[in-house]
């Protein structure tokens, strides 16, 4: 008995260290600029958008639970800890991605290319909103990181990749994932 806990012990340490090594160079990574940082907005209780939605009334929307605002607060120290350098920070004009942005940033920029088209009221926005966000991104002429604060169906759609709530998935600037960062509340 005691040899399988002496086993599980450096079965956890050694996958504790290789995930800490991943991190680093992920961190490395970021350091070099020119990365896409997208953010899928932090906990917000539900799914899709209520049916009396009104994207200029925050009261008719999901938004961050208390949960949600210590994780997005979480996100704001990953980058200040980590020394993460960017140029920008653009959100998506739904409330929930809009506070991720003030409270884990403080200045961002909304931009209509990151909103969410999930509900079938938007849905009609999916290809217009991909071709403009890959514009954005080829036209960019920062050598830093860009902060972009979505949706799990944006983020889905360009990606390939399914995010969790507060989740940083980072791209080079051909949408291709580098890395995530998981950001429990």
């Amino acid at each position: 008995m005691n040899f399988l806990k002496f086993l599980f012990i450096i079965f956890i340490s050694l996958t504790s260290s290789i995930k800490a090594d991943l991190n680093n160079d992920l961190i490395n990574n970021l350091n070099d600029g020119q990365k896409l940082i997208f953010i899928r907005h932090a906990y917000a209780p539900g799914g899709g958008d209520p049916e009396n939605f009104n994207l200029d009334d925050c009261s008719t929307q999901r938004n961050l639970s208390k949960d949600g605002i210590i994780q997005a607060k979480k996100i704001g120290n990953f980058f200040k800890d980590n020394k993460i350098i960017f140029d920008e920070v653009l959100s998506s004009e739904w409330c929930r991605c809009k506070d991720t942005a003030k409270i884990a940033f403080g200045n961002f920029s909304t931009n209509s290319f990151l909103n969410s088209f999930f509900s079938p009221k938007f849905v009609k926005n999916k290809n217009k909103q991909i071709k403009d966000l890959k514009r954005y991104v080829e036209l960019s002429k920062t050598q830093n990181n860009i902060v972009l604060i979505t949706h799990y169906v944006l983020i889905s759609e360009v990606l390939d990749y399914a995010p969790a709530s507060g989740e940083i998935v980072i791209s080079d600037k051909k949408f291709n994932i580098i890395g995530t960062v998981k950001i429990n509340y």
